[in-house]
Parts: C-alpha cells; structure tokens; sequence
C-alpha cells in the first residue's frame, strides 16, 4: 500500500473511530471503487437526522480526466451493488466537492428518509461522475440490513 492509500485509510479510521465514540454514531458503509475507478478507496457514514439521514464522504480519488472542481452525483438505489435496482433517493442538490489535504475528496448529501428505514429495507449507496466526467458509477457500498442506531 502506498503513502496516498496509507494516508486516506488513517483518515477513514480516524473519522469513523470519532463517530463510534459518539452517543449517536449512525452507521459507517465502505464503498468499494468500480473497475473505472480501481485502486481507490471510500467510505460513507450515515447518521439520523429525524426524519432524514445525512451522508459524509469521503473518497481516495476519482478516475484520471474527471473534469475539476470534482462534481459528483450520489443516489440511494433499491437493491445491493451486486443487483442494483431502481433509484430510490437522488441526493444532487448540491453536487461540489471538497479538496482535502490528505489527497482526498469529501462531500455531504441528506437524503429525505430516516436512517432506520434504510437499515430495514435493501439499498446500495452509488457515487457517479458528472455528465461531462462521463457520467460513470465510481463507488458502490451496500447499507447493512438489520443494524440498529445508537
């Protein structure tokens, strides 16, 4: 593993060992880079906010010619990443990113459904490019069924 991947996954763990330290630490979901996107890493940590769930991220990277800044696109679809289903929440109001300086890319979204619905049912999370990035499906995770938030 290289300093870069090295650097983000510290980062990952650093964050999500924030959140299990919290009274209300929502739900960490890896996501895993599709073939046009290979060698980076991701994760997504979804937390209640009422009715709603908020979505941080934070990405390695996206693939070489991605226009800047970075736009990204992010859905909650029906079904898992191996057999995706329809979309259920698109989560683009808002589609810029964020540089970090560990060589990565976060980005906050909030999709209109309470996170334990979400925990109940069968959803995959996807990140895709912009339409002049090639519209490609980068990421994919699969929200864990039966968990409970604390």
């Amino acid at each position: 593993m290289n300093f870069r991947h090295s650097l983000a996954t510290l980062m990952i763990a650093a964050s999500l060992f924030g959140c299990t330290t919290s009274s209300d630490h929502g739900v960490s979901v890896p996501l895993v880079a599709t073939r046009q996107n290979t060698g980076q890493i991701g994760n997504v940590t979804l937390t209640n906010w009422d009715k709603q769930t908020g979505l941080s991220f934070f990405i390695s990277g996206a693939p070489s010619g991605a226009t800047l800044p970075l736009r990204l696109y992010s859905f909650i679809n029906k079904g898992s990443c191996q057999q995706p289903g329809p979309v259920a929440f698109a989560m683009n109001d808002k589609v810029n990113t964020k540089r970090e300086a560990v060589r990565g890319w976060s980005f906050s979204r909030s999709a209109p459904v309470a996170l334990q619905d979400l925990l109940t049912g069968d959803y995959s999370i996807v990140v895709r490019t912009a339409p002049e990035s090639g519209n490609v499906d980068i990421f994919c995770g699969d929200i864990p069924q039966g968990g409970a938030v604390k």
